[in-house]
């Protein structure tokens, strides 16, 4: 992928096979990527003192400090994502995080709203005494202004239907033509969006070390419904790298922005042992 404008000084980039890494503050890295490039970017940002253990949650003075750091981030992504792409931007609301409430509103008027996806972890976390246990995070949709049918493939995501469900349906009557029945059955049922995938726990195989690593099923649910073969993906928060290994594995082209050097190489090698 060609840059319109030349490199940032500060913005160290590594080309691999199927994308590139970029080391280095997400302005600087997204001021170099070309207008209308991606068709779709899967944004995973600091939640702002929600890991009060990770000096890179910390770094805003104020709650209106992050909140114009995300605004003006997103108004960089907006001109990079293609005029029917969709940009999911990842959050979590509670007692300490409730500054993703105004993220959400402040998103929604920057660019069109498309969606509220709930991230069901399946499994609670940070046990409270006088609340309900959280399970859950959120993943706010947008599509470029004036865009009126983006891109989405419902398909991609069907959920299948076990053995003993379709016999089950199979058995309703009001259905003439059985065989298309079983066709549609077995397509499996389109997805809510309400994904339930479980988040990671120390022992999976997918953990590479970072602390708020993503699911690989969660960013393949989001890349294969959102984009076709071939196209290209931005992550502008990489981590771990996740949405690179995914967007390979899909056969989709990806850039990847990551500021944390150590992070970049937990990525370029966790790309390395792909098949």
């Amino acid at each position: 992928m060609k840059t319109s404008e030349k490199p940032h000084a500060a913005v160290q980039t590594r080309e691999l096979s199927s994308g590139r890494l970029m080391c280095g503050d997400v302005l600087d890295a997204l001021a170099v990527l070309p207008e209308a490039a991606f068709q779709a970017i899967i944004a995973d940002p600091p939640y702002y003192q929600v890991l009060v253990d990770q000096e890179w949650d910390q770094g805003w003075a104020s709650p209106d400090a992050y909140l114009e750091w995300t605004i003006e981030w997103v108004r960089a992504c907006r001109r990079t994502l293609r005029p029917d792409g969709l940009l999911f931007v990842f959050g979590q609301h509670g007692k300490r995080e409730h500054v993703w409430l105004h993220v959400c509103s402040r998103l929604a008027i920057e660019m069109q709203f498309h969606d509220l996806l709930v991230w069901d972890r399946m499994v609670g976390y940070n046990e409270r005494s006088d609340s309900f246990t959280p399970q859950y995070e959120m993943i706010l949709v947008l599509r470029q202004p004036g865009c009126e049918k983006p891109y989405f493939n419902k398909d991609a995501v069907r959920v299948p239907y076990d053995e003993a469900t379709i016999r089950t349906y199979l058995r309703d009557k009001r259905y003439k033509d059985m065989a298309a029945r079983e066709t549609h059955l077995r397509k499996g049922r389109y997805a809510t969006n309400i994904l339930r995938v479980p988040s990671l726990k120390g022992i999976s195989r997918e953990k590479c070390g970072h602390p708020s690593q993503k699911p690989e099923a969660l960013i393949h649910a989001l890349i294969s419904s959102s984009t076709h073969p071939g196209d290209s993906v931005l992550d502008p928060f990489l981590g771990s790298g996740t949405t690179a290994a995914v967007a390979r594995r899909l056969d989709r082209r990806w850039v990847g922005i990551e500021k944390n050097p150590d992070y970049v190489e937990m990525a370029a090698q966790r790309l390395d042992t792909l098949i």
